[in-house]
Order: structure tokens, then C-alpha cells, then sequence
């Protein structure tokens, strides 16, 4: 695929020194679970009016690449395996010669797309589990089926490509299932990584919010009933703080209240239907759709105004919730 000529890119950086490096992409806000830290009353999302095509998807990729400097892109929804899009946009964002591409899924899906995600040539993908238990996941996800997730797990090790974990740790509901998914990660050469429950989407000011969140603080305490850990080195944009367990293996924490990565956030988000989003915390965005369809130069000209918006919109210091309901804004 032709890249787009980014000689002439001008860094865009904010005060702080940041910028925006790790683009999330959201192929369809529809997803074929409803778990209950995401959606309210079991609703299931469905995909949103008027969305990209796989072209656009591509072609909106590019251009971020060329204006913003991107250098990573992972591929989220909503659930994006559920995407008839998908392994053409695969293909596209592969063909792009970025380093790093990787995938955010529940996992339900992935027996049937594993061939193709593994001969795509990623390296890496990050599957949503928050719990063995399969009545208990059931209850959280509202959908699915444990056994086929843990299978496509397999199948993506099997086939060379680097898994992490992602659990969502909520007092009396899956808060005892940290363990037993630490020691099934660490068995596996799978790194866990724990996320603390977000203020946002139909939590936010709701009794629910506060009555599961589940600190890093108890996180570190409940895993040190049984491990010996430290505090280890993460990359300088990283939303997880990474600690090893000695001769076992490593876990991590996205602790959004209990230690904010705000001031060193690279992310930057489309949505499925064009909206560009800079912050997790605004639901300001801008839609890019008609820029898609203009010259390169010109394309970039706009874009550049775009993005040095989206860029104003992110927090100095912390998270401080939204009403936004994250599947539909790229994970």
C-alpha cells in the first residue's frame, strides 16, 4: 500500500510534552457481550449509524500516521472480530509498515479468525477475561462461553503471537478470581494486567461505581497473600504499572483513580463511525469522514487543526469520568 509522503509533518506536541503516538481504532461499537461494567440492563451495543468503510478505516489510518506521527494502532470496537470488516482492514493497517499492530477482543470469536490473525504477521493481542468461573462469567458478560475463549487463547500462543489479560476486579463480584486468573496467566507465560473499574458511561455518579471499584492498593494486598513482588520499569507511555514476581513471571495494573497515567498519555481515538477523540475523560470529538475523501496535502492541513484540538482536550493530572461508554470510542 502507498504511504502517504510525512517529510513535511509538524510534531504536534502539547505544554506537557506530549503528543500523540498510539492510535486505538474502533472498527464497530457493536459488541456480542454486555458486561455489566460496560452497558446498563444487559443491553447489548450495536453498531453505530453510518460507519466507516474498511477503505476509510485505512485510508483515516494513514493519514494519522503521516500527520500525527503514530506509530502504533491497535484494533478495538466494540467487539471487532464481530466487524465483516475485519480481514481486510487487518490486511490494510498490516500492509501500512507499522511495527507494532495488535488487537483488543473478548476472545469469542477468535477460534475463527485465529488463522488469519497469526498469518497477518501481529505480534501481539490483549483478550478481556474477568473470570474462570463459567457460571461467573456468564453473569458478568451477560453472553459467550468461557471454554472457546480459553481455546482461542491457545490458538493465538500456538501460533507465536505475545497475549495479555485484561480483568476488571470488582468487589463481591469477581474480586476472588484475582488469584486464580494471576496463577493461570503466570503458568502461561501471560501477562495480566489488572484494570481498575472505570467512572465513566452508566457508572458514573451511580452507587455501583463505589460499591465495586476495587483499588490497586487492594489489588497489590490480595496478591500478596501469596507473592513476592517489586515494582518494575514500563515503557514511558504506558498505562499499566508492571511488577514481577520472581522466577513466575510479571502482571500490571491500569489503575486509573489509584495512580493516573494522564500526563504521559499518547492515545488518541476513532471511532467506528469517524469521530477523532483525544481523551477518554471529554466527549468532545471531531468527525474526519469528509477529510478522508480530500488530496493528501490538503488532507493533512485539516487533520492538523484536528488533531491540535484532540490534543487540548486531554486531562493535566487525572481521570475525571464522562458519560461516554468506552466500546464506542475505541477501548
Amino acid at each position: 500500500m502507498q504511504q502517504i509522503d510525512s517529510d513535511k509533518q509538524h510534531l504536534i506536541v502539547d505544554r506537557m510534552g506530549r503528543r500523540f503516538r498510539n492510535l486505538r481504532l474502533s472498527l464497530t461499537a457493536a459488541c456480542n457481550y454486555a458486561c455489566t461494567y460496560c452497558v446498563p440492563d444487559g443491553k447489548r451495543l450495536q453498531a453505530a449509524a453510518y460507519e466507516l468503510s474498511g477503505e476509510e478505516i485505512v485510508r483515516a489510518t494513514q493519514l494519522l500516521i503521516a500527520t500525527a506521527g503514530i506509530d502504533k494502532v491497535r484494533i478495538t470496537g466494540g467487539e471487532p472480530l464481530l466487524s465483516p470488516k475485519f480481514p481486510a482492514i487487518l490486511q490494510g493497517i498490516m500492509d501500512l509498515g507499522l511495527t507494532d499492530v495488535s488487537l483488543t477482543t473478548n476472545g469469542q470469536l477468535l477460534p475463527r479468525y485465529a488463522r488469519g490473525i497469526i498469518d497477518s504477521g501481529m505480534q501481539r493481542i490483549n483478550v478481556s477475561l474477568d473470570t474462570l468461573n463459567r457460571e461467573r462469567f456468564r453473569e458478568i458478560a451477560r453472553s459467550g462461553d468461557l471454554n472457546t475463549v480459553l481455546h482461542g487463547i491457545e490458538l493465538m500462543q500456538a501460533g507465536g503471537l505475545k497475549v495479555k489479560i485484561n480483568m476488571v476486579p470488582m468487589h463481591g463480584v469477581n474480586d476472588d478470581q484475582i488469584l486464580p486468573l494471576l496463577e493461570y496467566a503466570l503458568e502461561r507465560n501471560i501477562e495480566l494486567r489488572f484494570i481498575e473499574l472505570m467512572n465513566m458511561g452508566h457508572l458514573q455518579a451511580s452507587p455501583a461505581y463505589a460499591q465495586e471499584f476495587f483499588s490497586m492498593e487492594q489489588i497489590l494486598d490480595r496478591i500478596g497473600k501469596q507473592y513476592t513482588f517489586s515494582r518494575t520499569d514500563a515503557p514511558f507511555d504506558s498505562t499499566a504499572v508492571r511488577y514481577e514476581i520472581p522466577g513466575s513471571g510479571t502482571f500490571g495494573i491500569i489503575a486509573n483513580e489509584s495512580e493516573p497515567f494522564c500526563r504521559n498519555c499518547t492515545r488518541l481515538r476513532l471511532s467506528s463511525n469517524g469521530a477523532l477523540y483525544g481523551c477518554l475523560s471529554s466527549a468532545r470529538s471531531t468527525n474526519i469522514r469528509q477529510l478522508l475523501a480530500l488530496p493528501d496535502a490538503e488532507a493533512q492541513v485539516e487533520l492538523h487543526q484536528v488533531l491540535l484540538g484532540a490534543l487540548a482536550d486531554k486531562q493535566s493530572e487525572n481521570f475525571q469520568g464522562e458519560v461516554t461508554v468506552m466500546k464506542f470510542i475505541g477501548g
